[in-house]
C-alpha cells in the first residue's frame, strides 16, 4: 500500500524522524511550481533533523537510570506461545528473551548470540547441516531470586518438537519445519542433540539461508514441558496470563517484568544475570529500570513525550513539524532513512464465518484488482503523511538488497478502469448508482483496523471516500487492536483489513502466510501482503 519515507522514533537526545508540511500563499502555482515548492519545504523541514546513518558502534555507557516508556494497550498474556501471534504481548515480554542468532543489515551477515553456529552441505546428498552451541554463561532466572538453572540444548530442542513442532499448538513456526522437495514431497528438518549445549538441525535438502529458518525465541522446558505432560496444549498456554505474579516470570533477556499494574504501567528490572558484555567488560543493559506507562491512544503518548514524561516516541506525521519548531529542544530529531514495512490492505477469501455473498466478492481477481483502482496512494501520501510517503508498489522496499524495480503492481488509482473491472464480473449500479452485484445484493463492506492508529484510520477514511464515489459503500470499524488479530487468526470473522505485518528483508519472508495453511507469526517480524 503505503511506505513511509522515513522510520519515526523521537528519544531524548536520540531520535528518529520524519515529515513534511506544505503550505503555500494565494499565488496561482503551476503544478511544477508547486512541487518546487513541496521540494523546498521538504528539504526545509528535514534540515532540522540529525542523520543518523545505522552501522556504528554505539558509545560505552554505565550502568544506572530508569527510562520512561509508553504502550496503548494492556497486554493480554505473558505466555510466549500465545504471545507468537499477539505483537503487544510479544513487545511487553520480548525484552524477557532473546534469539539463538542475531543478523547484521549492514554488513549483511549473520552472526552469534545466545549460540555460535557451525554450516555444512554435502553437495552429493544434497543435505545441509547446521549445529549451534549454546554460551555457556546462560540461566533461567527470575526476579529477587538466586536460583540460576542453566539454558541447554533441551529447551531449545523442546521447543522446537513439542511447542512448535506439535500441530495441535498451532504455532506459526510448525510449517517453517518443513521443505517442498524436488519431487514435490515434504521433507521435514530435524533436530537431534549432540550434547548439554549442543544441537544439530538436518535439512532435507539445501537452503540459502537456513540460519533465518531456524533462528527463534523459546521458553525453558522446566516449566513448559510439566505444564504439557499435565494437561496437553492447552496446559502450557494457560501458564503465565495476565493474573499471574510478573515476578515469577522467567528471564534470559536483559530485564525482569516486576510490575503490572493494569491500566497503569508495567515495570522492568535490570536482569544482573544476562550475557551480553559492551568492550569493557560492563554487563548489559545501562538502564537499571524501564517503567512503561499504558494510555489509551498515540494522542496521550505525544504529550507524554511534549511533558519530559516519555523519552522515546514513535512521530506521527501530524507531529513533527511541532516538534521542529522550538528553538532549542530538549531532545534531537534524527533522520532514520527509508522504511522496510509497510502497511497493506487485505481482503478475507477464508469462507469460514464469511457470507457467501462477501466470498464471491473477494474470491475474485478482478475485484482486488478494482480496490487497487480506488486506493488513491498519492491523496493518502498527501493528506495522512504530508507527503514524506512513497506508493509501495513492490513486496520489497526500494532499501531491500532483493528490489527489482520492474516488480510492481499495475492496478494503481483509476477508478474508471475500477468501474469496468467489477463490471466484468457482474457488479454494476443501481438506478440510485449503488454498486450491486448480478444476484442484487448492495456491495457494501467493513474495513477493519486497530483503533489506535490515527494514520491507519485516516487511510482508511480515504479509501472508503473513494469507494463512496463510484458507489460502493465501506464501514470504517477501528477496534481494539487485540481483537482484529483474534479476527485474523481464530474467528476470521472479518472483510477486509488494514494493518502492517512486520519488515520484508528477505525472499522467504511471509512464506508461512502465503500458503492457505499458513499461520503470521509477529515473533518472526513477517511481512505478508495480499497480492492483487
Amino acid at each position: 500500500m503505503l511506505r513511509q519515507y522515513f522510520r519515526i522514533f523521537i528519544l531524548s537526545n536520540l531520535i528518529i524522524a520524519f515529515l513534511l508540511i506544505f503550505s503555500c500563499g494565494s499565488k496561482e502555482l503551476s503544478l511544477k511550481e508547486i512541487k518546487a515548492a513541496q521540494k523546498g519545504e521538504e528539504n526545509a523541514l528535514l534540515a532540522k533533523t540529525v542523520n543518523k546513518p545505522g552501522g556504528q558502534a554505539f558509545a560505552l555507557g554505565e550502568v544506572g537510570g530508569t527510562w520512561n516508556n509508553s504502550v496503548t494497550n494492556d497486554p493480554k498474556t505473558f505466555n510466549l506461545i500465545v504471545a507468537q501471534t499477539d505483537a503487544e504481548a510479544m513487545g511487553i515480554i520480548g525484552n524477557l528473551y532473546d534469539y539463538l542468532a542475531d543478523y547484521d543489515p549492514y554488513k549483511r551477515e549473520w552472526k552469534p548470540n545466545l549460540a555460535s553456529f557451525k554450516i555444512s552441505n554435502d553437495i552429493n546428498e544434497g543435505t545441509l547441516k547446521v549445529v549451534f552451541t549454546l554460551k555457556d554463561n546462560l540461566y533461567w532466572t527470575t526476579f529477587n531470586s538466586d536460583n540460576k538453572i542453566p539454558v541447554t540444548s533441551d529447551d531449545v530442542i523442546f521447543w522446537y518438537n513439542e511447542v512448535e513442532g506439535d500441530p495441535e499448538t498451532k504455532s506459526s513456526g510448525y510449517n517453517g519445519q518443513f521443505l517442498e522437495l524436488e519431487d514435490g514431497s515434504s521433507g521435514h528438518i530435524d533436530i537431534e542433540k549432540i550434547d548439554d549445549r549442543s544441537f544439530a538441525f538436518y535439512f532435507p535438502r539445501i537452503v540459502a539461508n537456513p540460519i533465518l529458518t531456524l533462528n527463534m525465541y523459546f521458553g525453558p522446558k522446566y516449566q513448559y514441558a510439566p505444564a504439557k505432560e499435565r494437561a496437553g496444549i492447552d496446559g502450557m498456554k494457560d501458564m503465565f496470563t495476565v493474573d499471574t505474579d510478573v515476578t515469577a516470570l522467567p528471564s534470559i533477556g536483559e530485564f525482569y517484568l516486576i510490575e503490572y499494574t493494569p491500566g497503569v504501567r508495567l515495570v522492568y528490572a535490570r536482569n544482573p544475570h544476562y550475557w551480553k558484555l559492551d568492550d569493557k567488560g560492563t554487563s548489559l543493559p545501562y538502564r537499571e529500570k524501564i517503567i512503561t506507562k499504558i494510555v489509551p491512544d498515540q494522542n496521550t503518548e505525544f504529550l507524554l513525550f511534549k511533558n519530559g514524561e516519555k523519552d522515546s516516541y514513535s512521530v506521527r506525521p501530524e507531529d513533527l513539524e511541532d516538534l521542529l519548531t522550538p528553538e532549542k529542544p530538549d531532545y534531537t530529531v534524527y533522520n532514520g532513512g527509508a522504511a522496510l514495512g509497510s502497511s497493506l490492505l487485505s481482503f478475507n477469501q477464508n469462507p469460514s464465518n464469511l457470507e457467501d455473498k462477501y466470498y464471491q466478492w473477494f474470491t475474485q481477481k478482478e475485484f482486488r484488482q478494482a480496490m487497487s483502482r480506488l486506493l488513491n496512494r498519492d491523496r493518502i501520501i498527501k493528506q495522512v503523511y504530508r507527503g514524506l510517503a512513497e506508493p509501495a508498489l513492490g513486496f520489497f522496499a526500494t532499501a531491500n538488497p532483493y528490489y527489482d524495480e520492474t516488480i510492481k503492481n499495475q492496478y494503481t488509482y483509476d477508478p474508471e478502469k475500477a468501474i469496468s473491472l467489477l463490471a466484468a464480473i457482474g457488479i454494476s449500479p443501481d438506478s440510485e448508482g449503488k454498486m450491486t452485484d448480478e444476484a442484487g445484493n448492495l456491495v457494501e463492506f467493513d474495513l477493519t483496523l486497530g483503533a489506535d492508529s490515527t494514520i491507519g484510520i485516516d487511510t482508511a477514511n480515504i479509501f472508503a471516500d473513494e469507494c463512496g464515489k463510484i458507489g460502493l459503500t465501506v464501514n470504517v470499524k477501528p477496534l481494539d487492536f487485540q481483537k482484529v488479530v483474534d479476527m485474523l487468526l481464530s474467528s476470521y470473522d472479518w472483510h477486509a483489513v488494514i494493518i502492517g505485518l512486520g519488515s520484508n528483508y528477505w525472499p522467504t519472508q511471509g512464506s508461512n502466510v502465503w500458503p492457505s495453511n499458513g499461520k503470521p507469526s509477529y515473533v518472526e517480524s513477517i511481512t505478508k501482503r495480499t497480492s492483487y
